[in-house]
């Protein structure tokens, strides 16, 4: 190796990874930091990379290329890993890979790192894209192995190095941060009785401090959310007002054990406002505008994206044949949903479109009813044919009787009533 782009958090764990990058395979480091929104990224990021040694620091804005390119088609496909984590991270990790990719392409680089661990998902997520869009590229993982130092031990070195590190509070958990969520681990948290302390949340509010009831009007074109209150906005402004404005009502706290790809339970902590209020619009919306079959088919493909995206294979040609179906798919979802945001909960309080395949006149019980009762008859009997058939020939057709087994009061007209049964 000769030079090697380091994806650089600005944190401390990625000054110290610089020097030590240098110090161990004696080659140049240029740093890529990225910025995908939620406050990811830290103030004197490029020049605390250059204090630490770095040749070049790239500091990229990629939040509405994250928000368009990646958030977009995860909530298109409805896609949620174990019907609880909206993707946060898991989205961020093969724009960012692409990123390294890049810059490495553009510096000549022969070589590209990270700063995960060996027990988490990313360092795979990392690895595996990295090796999907350039498979000539070297992956090194200084946490993963070889680095290994504790907090203390990073700050000595640093220390001894004139290495800028960031003056912060020791944090007792682990967190990662992009527009789309919060993702809290460690600490007390790794015990699945405790309950999650106060200060492992920081978008949101507790429930029951929340202020009175609000609702929040969400327009989409084609499945993507375009608008709230009326108002057109930009994709990332649109994300951070939801999650301003859903996390001070509570909304879009997680609390998950899942199963990670490494093969282990892990449990987590996300804060996810603006993710939990969009697709829960987004699904009112697709039962309003798809078929029962469309609808059917795309639970299936919302678990394989979900998976795969969880599992860091964003770049594998099912995966672009999938999201590429999911555009299609989601034509019509185009039109208006109310959500009422209500101490934690964010509620369905109405929703219109253009394309509804609702038709009141074959809906309604009261008068200008359009469906023909009569036709039942014919449907259930066509309908039941397959049963009426099975149970014909089957031994199983036949039940015990339920009736006395069971408390029945029995009234008739000319006699007084009698209690029956056990």
């Amino acid at each position: 190796m000769k030079k090697i782009v380091l994806a650089y958090s600005g944190g401390l764990d990625t000054s110290v990874a610089v020097a030590w990058l240098q110090e161990r395979h004696d080659v140049e480091v240029v740093t890529l930091t990225v910025d995908v929104g939620g406050g990811s990224l830290r103030p004197g990021a490029a020049s605390r990379a250059i204090s630490a040694g770095a040749t070049r620091a790239y500091v990229a804005d990629a939040r509405g290329e994250f928000v368009e390119g990646f958030v977009w088609p995860a909530l298109q496909a409805g896609a949620i890993y174990q019907g609880a984590y909206p993707l946060a991270t898991a989205l961020a990790r093969p724009l960012i890979a692409q990123l390294l990719v890049d810059v490495a392409h553009r510096e000549g680089a022969d070589a590209v790192a990270h700063g995960c661990t060996g027990k988490g998902n990313d360092q795979v997520r990392f690895d595996v894209a990295v090796k999907a869009l350039d498979r000539r590229l070297e992956v090194v993982a200084p946490m993963r192995v070889g680095m290994g130092m504790t907090r203390d031990q990073e700050i000595e070195y640093a220390h001894a190095r004139g290495i800028e590190i960031p003056v912060t509070h020791a944090s007792p958990y682990s967190v990662d941060v992009n527009l789309w969520g919060r993702s809290v681990e460690t600490g007390v948290l790794e015990d699945p009785w405790q309950t999650p302390p106060p200060d492992a949340y920081a978008w949101t509010v507790a429930p029951s401090e929340a202020p009175e009831a609000a609702e929040v009007t969400i327009g989409f074109e084609a499945g993507i959310p375009v608008s709230i209150d009326g108002t057109p906005l930009d994709p990332v402004t649109l994300v951070e007002q939801l999650n301003a404005l859903a996390g001070s009502h509570g909304v879009g706290r997680i609390d998950h054990v899942e199963d990670r790809l490494v093969g282990i339970k892990s449990r987590e902590v996300y804060e996810a406002p603006a993710a939990v209020v969009l697709h829960g619009a987004h699904r009112a919306l697709e039962g309003l505008t798809q078929s029962k079959d469309q609808l059917r088919f795309g639970t299936v493909v919302a678990g394989e994206v979900a998976q795969a995206t969880y599992d860091g294979l964003w770049f594998t040609r099912l995966q672009r044949d999938l999201r590429d179906f999911v555009r299609t798919a989601q034509r019509n979802v185009t039109g208006e949903v109310r959500m009422r945001l209500d101490h934690g909960t964010a509620a369905i309080a109405g929703r219109r479109s253009p394309n509804s395949l609702y038709d009141r006149a074959l809906a309604t019980y009261d008068e200008g009813d359009a469906f023909d009762h009569a036709s039942a008859v014919g449907f259930i009997s066509i309908f039941g044919l397959p049963l009426r058939t099975e149970a014909a020939r089957s031994s199983f057709a036949g039940t015990e009787p339920v009736l006395d087994t069971l408390p029945v009061e029995v009234v008739d007209a000319t006699v007084e009533p009698v209690a029956v049964g056990t």
